[in-house]
């Protein structure tokens, strides 16, 4: 239970001390500008390369599946390019930016943590809050929506690609649009702001609170990308969920 409360509450807290800290002493922007380029500069080509291959291997699947019931995999073009704008593009973006921006600030903090540099910081009249995290929300707000597009981007052109070259069929079916309304992209952009949001609060969480040695650092670590993957796959379920009660 303690674990559970901690899960959901730790990056709620730690929003709100961000939040009251940076309305106070501001946000440096050039510390936000260079993690804006570590999250979404850095993991640019791993969310495009993963959502290729996921947007590739997802029309391999519908074609198996579309000789057994309709024999035309093209016909299901509109709804699984609906599908990426709406579910996968967004959530599979973000899991793979949790993967490796969730890494990069849990040990960053860590090693500060670790190394007493936070605890300098405060006593040279800083404030982690605002010097540290906000930076990281602020990357997170604007780096992940950005990588849930390209992300998106990357897969449908991978699934047209795919379509012409393998199966032979009209690639151009797989970008048809006619199915995608303003709820979809509405549901989309939220839940690629939410993840945003979450995966620097989760890391810094952990991040903060590692107290030790190496073997923090290497725990912190873990924690954070744990957390960032498992908290933005509860987002995406809460913002389907509620939109779906909505819709009805």
């Amino acid at each position: 239970m303690k674990r559970v409360l901690l899960f959901f509450g730790a990056p709620g807290v730690m929003l709100a001390r961000t939040v009251r800290a940076g309305a106070r002493e501001g946000i440096p922007w050039r510390e936000t500008l260079a993690q804006v380029h570590e999250l979404g500069g850095r993991s640019v080509w791993l969310v495009m390369s993963g959502m290729a291959f996921f947007g590739a291997v997802l029309v391999m699947i519908a074609n198996a599946q579309a000789k057994k019931l309709i024999g035309n995999v093209a016909v299901l073009g509109p709804a699984y390019f609906e599908m990426l704008v709406r579910e996968l593009g967004p959530a599979v973006s973000a899991l793979l930016t949790a993967s490796r921006a969730g890494a990069s600030h849990s040990a960053e903090l860590a090693t500060m943590s670790v190394n007493e540099q936070v605890e300098a910081l405060e006593m040279s009249a800083g404030d982690p809050y605002a010097d540290l995290v906000a930076p990281r929300v602020v990357a997170g707000l604007v780096g992940v929506p950005l990588l849930g597009v390209l992300g998106t981007l990357a897969a449908t052109a991978s699934a047209v690609l795919v379509a012409s070259v393998a199966l032979n069929i009209d690639g151009r079916a797989f970008m048809d649009a006619r199915y995608v309304d303003g709820w979809d992209v509405l549901v989309g952009g939220l839940k690629v702001v939410a993840c945003g949001l979450y995966i620097p609060l989760a890391a810094a969480v952990a991040g903060l609170n590692a107290r030790g040695g190496a073997e923090a650092v290497g725990e912190a670590t873990t924690e954070g990308v744990v957390a960032a993957s498992l908290g933005c796959l509860l987002i995406d379920l809460t913002v389907s969920l509620a939109f779906q009660f909505v819709r009805l």
